[in-house]
């Protein structure tokens, strides 16, 4: 009984009440519920490419979905930065420091934007390098695949960065419905263009890129158009003037750069393992593509959830308040538990009309199903301690212990025990899934360990002590 009582205290707004807290059940609904949605229809976006991809063949499928990765790599790390910003930007607002506030958001968009650029130009003019570091040898069709594609994708860069930034200064600011419903009116019409180039025009590969480079444009200048209205609690300035400040954009930095490492060197971590991946062949990454971008629905609220985590807890060690902060990452797993229970017993049971929407030859839909069915036990089980703990940590300034135990973790097991167990045991492709999932369990219990230590409370950035 007195388990049930503690489950009730914290999900009900009974200690909310009580203690005056910051956010009530009605304003975390209003937080993560966009960011669910958001998420949901990036994430469906990324599905209905791969189905309309595949009526390419499955050579496409496979040059996309290496170049997906690749760009995966870029999109997490402007994401981190825009973690550090809101990071510091929310521990700010928690401090009643409104102008402070702002200036990180201000710092925060024209890094990431320079930053974009410079990367954008790189990608250009390396494509080919890149594609063969990072996946090798692979087929003359494939890879011509992606270098047409990973042209169209470098062009985008900038308009991600500018989305990711602003996208999580509303969420600091609570108002994570705007982006939500930009992203919807912009996936809608990157669906429209896609299945209007392919069907209509009968466009290769290009008919599913041009499209996803306009919806992004649309997407990052509608945004940072409403950014600019100082009306919004947070905002940017109307010019083109800027200039930087070192002590503050070295706060947000902190942050943002040890979460983007981290970030990056995972998702190059992944396209390691996909080097290894495609020399099973085609089949084995086009199951692995297909794999991914259904299992990926599995930890669709965890990554939602945890993208409004950061603003809940910014804001409580902004006032000081760590009591508070534990309580919410208390009711915050509980969630994300819950959630990814319910949504994976939903996969299931859709699981073979989905496969049978793909078309793909019946090896790589068993290895597809088996991808996607373990993907979701361990979802449950795991992966929100392995993923959302941390994310508390960074949302009280703690970013370089998870960087550096992320790191050391996925070199060790993600990538080393892909290796052995897929390659040298003969596993196949599904061994790099096996590893995948020795690497969430041991992250966890590190990451466990972090939290009942109770450092994660010594990084609080703004106040008097900062």
């Amino acid at each position: 009984m007195n388990v049930v009582r503690n489950f009730y205290d914290i999900l009900s707004d009974k200690t909310v009440n009580e203690r005056g807290y910051f956010f009530s059940n009605k304003a975390l609904f209003a937080l993560f519920l966009p960011l669910f949605v958001e998420q949901a229809l990036e994430f469906c976006l990324g599905l209905a490419d791969s189905m309309m991809v595949a009526s390419l063949g499955e050579v496409a499928i496979s040059g996309v979905s290496l170049v997906d990765f690749l760009v995966q790599l870029l999109i997490f790390s402007f994401s981190a930065l825009g973690t550090g910003g809101a990071v510091i930007a929310g521990q700010y607002l928690g401090n009643n420091e409104r102008d402070k506030a702002c200036d990180a958001s201000d710092q925060l968009v024209w890094f990431t934007t320079i930053l974009a650029i410079i990367r954008a130009i790189i990608v250009l003019i390396l494509k080919s390098s890149l594609i063969n570091l990072f996946f090798g040898q692979i087929e003359t069709d494939v890879f011509n695949t992606s270098s047409i594609y990973l042209s169209y994708m470098a062009i985008s860069i900038p308009f991600i960065a500018l989305y990711n930034s602003g996208a999580a200064i509303f969420r600091t600011m609570g108002k994570a419905n705007l982006p939500m419903q930009i992203m919807f009116v912009c996936d809608i019409l990157n669906i429209i263009g896609n299945a209007i180039l392919l069907f209509v025009f009968g466009f290769g590969v290009e008919g599913v890129a041009i499209p996803t480079v306009l919806a992004r444009a649309l997407a990052a200048v509608v945004l940072i158009y409403y950014l600019l209205q100082e009306r919004y609690e947070l905002h940017i300035k109307k010019t083109l003037k800027h200039k930087f400040d070192a002590l503050l954009l070295k706060k947000v930095l902190n942050v943002g750069i040890p979460y983007g490492v981290e970030n990056g060197v995972f998702q190059l971590g992944r396209i390691l393992i996909l080097s290894l991946v495609s020399t099973f062949g085609t089949v084995a990454i086009a199951a692995n593509s297909v794999g991914y971008a259904i299992g990926i629905f599995s930890v669709l609220p965890g990554f939602a959830i945890n993208l409004g985590l950061t603003a809940v807890i910014s804001r409580c060690v902004g006032n000081n308040d760590f009591e508070q902060a534990k309580f919410y990452n208390k009711k915050i797993l509980i969630l994300v538990f819950l959630s990814h229970l319910a949504i994976n017993l939903l996969i299931f049971a859709l699981l073979p009309f989905i496969l049978q929407i793909y078309s793909l030859s019946p090896e790589a839909t068993g290895l597809t199903y088996q991808m996607v069915l373990w993907h979701g036990i361990f979802a449950i089980l795991i992966w929100p301690i392995a993923f959302t703990l941390p994310t508390t940590f960074r949302g009280a300034g703690d970013a370089k212990w998870p960087m550096a135990i992320s790191l050391s973790v996925m070199f060790i097991c993600r990538i080393g025990l892909s290796y052995v167990i897929a390659d040298f045991m003969g596993v196949g492709v599904f061994g790099t899934w096996i590893a995948m999932f020795i690497d969430w369990y041991v992250r966890a219990g590190l990451y466990i360990y972090r939290y009942f230590s109770g450092k994660w409370m010594e990084y609080r950035a703004v106040g008097e002590n900062a």
